[in-house]
């Protein structure tokens, strides 16, 4: 049902990132071509990189492949080929020389990134995963390379993390390029599927846990409880703080009418997080304050729905009374908090109050506006919504 979905904008909007990344200076994991100073493959190089016009350095790129892309030195011709098409924003031409290049030297890392990228800036969201999934094979197979003959265990251990440190910057852009193309997906199915997928491919990102967060919100949204309890349940073991889903699974309890001690539990617990919460960099005051208030509302209005659902009606009024104005931002969640509050009221005999609480529900443009006529209707209380 539509109630399931109600957290999902409110959740969503806690997703904080920046969109369209710089890409960074690549650092190496693949073979190694050596280009010899002085030598022609240096000379036609030079040329290359210090010409402007875009037929002419293609003219010379050309020339390079056709002169001197003789073994190794094709893994340099294609990575030009590669660079050249993705400036020109021809993508199809760039995945092209990007798999010939893959073909040569499967574990280059920079026409992974690069092919991440192409997809990313085509707008081909799948295809940028399936290039993500290169890249975490190449640097899963990096970190599991075995010691090289006449090296020791400490000294390649210790050039194992030199380079990894080193391609840490691309390695983390291309993470943000996946978690955006997924977070930016329509269908919340799939959402959610790529974000797990993305979490997974990618466990030591920075973005790793915000994506589980919002898998489970969207699956939430997808009215897909199995999958959001379990994505929602296993981020709140690896992180009990997350704030996101203490109130998801508040919310999801206490609105289902289950689990409703552990319901009480995680909402309280998201109350007393939010009162050492630091505010996110790019943030402004504004938006941090809107946040935490809605947030705040959230976890109160869930334990007003634990105490209607445990018949302590009059905790429960306090509750959404005090949840009221935090929620204001949120139509939906301000809605459905009205309606819950009329409901309290109505279980305590408060009949005027109750009234009230219903007819603000039925004031706001949501889901809940309807349900609230029709209760004031029942009672012999005409609803006239407000302009």
């Amino acid at each position: 049902m539509w109630r399931d979905k109600v957290l999902i904008g409110a959740l969503l909007l806690f997703v904080w990132f920046v969109a369209g990344p710089a890409a960074p200076a690549y650092a190496q994991i693949g073979k190694y071509v050596p280009i010899p100073a002085g030598s022609d493959a240096d000379h036609a190089l030079v040329e290359i990189n210090a010409t402007t016009d875009p037929a002419q350095k293609l003219a010379l790129i050309d020339k390079f492949a056709e002169n001197l892309a003789q073994g190794d030195m094709a893994i340099v011709a294609d990575d030009l080929y590669v660079n050249y098409y993705i400036a020109a924003k021809n993508y199809d031409k760039a995945f092209e020389y990007g798999e010939k290049l893959f073909a040569l030297d499967p574990d280059n890392l920079n026409n992974g990134v690069n092919m991440v990228h192409a997809a990313a800036e085509k707008g081909d969201t799948d295809k940028a995963f399936s290039y993500g999934d290169k890249v975490a094979g190449i640097l899963k197979r990096y970190r599991e390379k075995p010691t090289p003959e006449g090296n020791n265990d400490t000294s390649w251990a210790d050039q194992k993390k030199r380079t990894l440190d080193s391609v840490a910057d691309s390695v983390t852009y291309v993470g943000q390029l996946l978690f955006n193309g997924a977070y930016q997906t329509k269908d919340a199915n799939k959402r959610a599927a790529l974000l797990v997928r993305f979490a997974q491919m990618f466990p030591d990102s920075p973005y790793a846990d915000q994506a589980m967060g919002v898998a489970a919100a969207s699956y939430q949204q997808a009215q897909n409880a199995p999958k959001m309890l379990e994505t929602a349940n296993g981020l709140l073991a690896k992180d009990p703080n997350n704030l996101g889903m203490l109130l998801l699974l508040s919310d999801y309890y206490s609105e289902k009418g289950e689990q409703l001690d552990k319901a009480e539990t995680y909402a309280k617990k998201a109350t007393s997080v939010l009162e050492t919460a630091k505010k996110p960099e790019g943030v402004t005051d504004e938006q941090w304050a809107q946040q935490t208030a809605l947030q705040k509302g959230l976890a109160l209005s869930a334990l007003g729905q634990v105490n209607i659902q445990k018949k302590n009606n009059a905790q429960a009024v306090e509750n959404f009374k005090t949840a009221a104005p935090l929620l204001k931002s949120d139509a939906t969640s301000y809605a459905r908090n009205q309606y819950r509050l009329g409901y309290a009221l109505l279980n305590l005999k408060k009949i005027p109050e109750a009234k009230a609480a219903l007819t603000e529900a039925a004031s706001v443009n949501s889901p809940y506006k309807a349900l609230a006529q029709e209760k004031l209707k029942a009672m012999g209380t005409p609803a006239h919504a407000k302009s």
